[in-house]
């Protein structure tokens, strides 16, 4: 039977660089699948990985039926073995719903790609569909490390340097303002503590509490 599978994992854990593995495994056996992706940081309709990969991809808007399209796909003479979608968290919690009915109505594999938890430590809404509805959620086993050399938990953003844990729970790239934001991984200690790799030299003279 088709599955539904999501990869998790924290930002810099190679889920971008999993998927496109996972197209390539298929493609040298002949297989024929979409790739699917939503907000890359190389633009629309690409996936990226931060090793230098890239392919093209079907971009997910929000009024995007993902099923519907594949039907209509299979229905003009395409052959569709599999469907791998990347930034998965991104999607809405009906597109997941689109994934599935992919899986068990049509009998395709589908494997989603994303982010567990955003900024706030809060699942995104897709993932938290996901982790609902896949027949497996796999953690990925590439392990980001936090600037302390400990396992990274927690996606963080900092604006202007200084980490946040308020606002939109989507923001890529640039802003309208003048502002910079950027993400960083932390292990959970320093996340709560909100200890970025740029403060952290500030921060050495107060240890943490570890027991």
């Amino acid at each position: 039977m088709a599955e539904l599978v999501y990869y998790c994992g924290t930002m810099d854990s190679g889920k971008s660089t999993l998927a496109l593995q996972t197209a390539h495994n298929h493609q040298s056996r002949g297989r024929s699948g979409l790739l699917f992706t939503n907000r890359d940081r190389a633009g629309s309709g690409k996936i990226s990985s931060r090793l230098g990969l890239t392919s093209e991809a079907l971009e997910v808007e929000e009024e995007l039926d993902i099923h519907q399209f594949v039907v209509e796909q299979l229905s003009q003479g395409a052959k569709i073995d599999y469907v791998i979608c990347d930034e998965a968290q991104f999607y809405s919690p009906v597109q997941i719903e689109q994934l599935a009915r992919i899986a068990d109505g049509l009998g395709i594999d589908v494997y989603a790609f994303g982010i567990l938890t955003d900024f706030r430590t809060k699942l995104f809404p897709g993932s938290a569909r996901l982790v609902e509805l896949a027949d497996r959620v796999q953690t990925l086993q590439v392990e980001a490390l936090c600037w302390c050399g400990e396992r990274a938990t927690h996606n963080a953003r900092t604006v202007d340097g200084s980490m946040v844990t308020e606002g939109e729970q989507v923001v890529v790239g640039d802003t309208s303002s003048s502002e910079t934001i950027a993400y960083e991984v932390l292990c959970r200690r320093h996340h709560m503590r909100k200890v970025t790799s740029r403060g952290q030299a500030h921060q050495s003279i107060d240890p943490l509490p570890f027991s």
